[in-house]
């Protein structure tokens, strides 16, 4: 509604995990400097986790986005599967057909896969997003799938990306050996109140805003309290606050249409 009006080719706040509108922060960077170096370095498992809305998928598929042909990926975005059903939604993903949807013949399928592709120089990455709700029997069927390599290499290297419960569950005795092969962490915090203005004018700059949005005195600081620097929520409330200064007929969003947005976002 409200993009003629700012001057914008496209919606600033989508929720959405846009990798283009991915903003880099000093942890988001670190972040993604991590994972392009344990997926190049073959390191097998790796570990990404942050708070709902921190932006750890869209990390994830700015990482994709920078890997050329030597890459082939999967990106399982809702791991609350089966043992079988994980399986089976890999091997989809790579766009492989087993003869048979036995545990088996999947991986026997899903090696001959690895193996064919390490011929011709290919690192295979496998990403499983919302890694926090799988189960325990599924995590070790995930570890013994890296069990797939060489003498000198892994065959694929196994992201793991989640909420901070992932850290509790891996944390467990019962998964002590999954624990020991993972070869590089880390955990992405909310931004902090220096960098809620730069992301806010990163994503109007990416959304094509050329007209000068301003935000009144004590908006950033407003924004930061309410969504305790959580990228998702600093959208959804930047997204509401745009609309309302729309419908004043202002180009200044004030301190009272932030705070009338977070009063509509709680419901009161």
């Amino acid at each position: 509604m409200y993009l003629d009006f700012f001057g914008l080719r496209e919606y600033p706040f989508n929720v959405t995990s846009d990798p283009s509108f991915l903003y880099l922060s000093e942890q988001h960077r670190e972040a993604l400097a991590y994972l392009q170096y344990g997926i190049e370095a073959r390191k097998g498992f790796l570990e990404i986790t942050g708070e709902i809305g921190a932006g750890k998928t869209t990390v994830c598929k700015a990482l994709l986005a920078k890997l050329d042909g030597s890459f082939r990926s999967a990106f399982i975005l809702h791991s609350d599967l089966s043992e079988l059903q994980l399986i089976e939604a890999i091997l989809e993903d790579f766009g492989l057909n087993p003869p048979r949807r036995s545990k088996i013949a999947m991986i026997r399928e899903l090696n001959r896969f690895l193996l064919e592709e390490l011929k011709h120089h290919t690192n295979v990455v496998l990403i499983l997003d919302e890694a926090q709700t799988l189960k325990i029997k599924t995590l070790e069927t995930i570890r013994l799938l890296s069990n797939l390599e060489t003498d000198k290499e892994k065959l694929m290297q196994i992201v793991l990306v989640g909420q901070p419960e992932l850290r509790k569950k891996l944390a467990s005795p019962k998964l002590t050996q999954l624990r020991q092969r993972i070869g590089v962490r880390y955990h992405i915090n909310s931004l902090p109140a220096d960098e809620v203005e730069k992301y806010i004018h990163h994503r109007l700059r990416v959304a094509g805003c050329r007209t000068g949005i301003e935000f009144g005195e004590g908006c950033y600081q407003r924004i930061h309290h309410y969504s305790g620097g959580v990228p998702r929520l600093i959208n959804l409330l930047c997204d509401r606050a745009l609309l309302a200064s729309f419908v004043k007929g202002c180009h200044t969003i004030e301190l009272d249409v932030i705070e009338r947005s977070v009063n509509e976002i709680e419901g009161e």
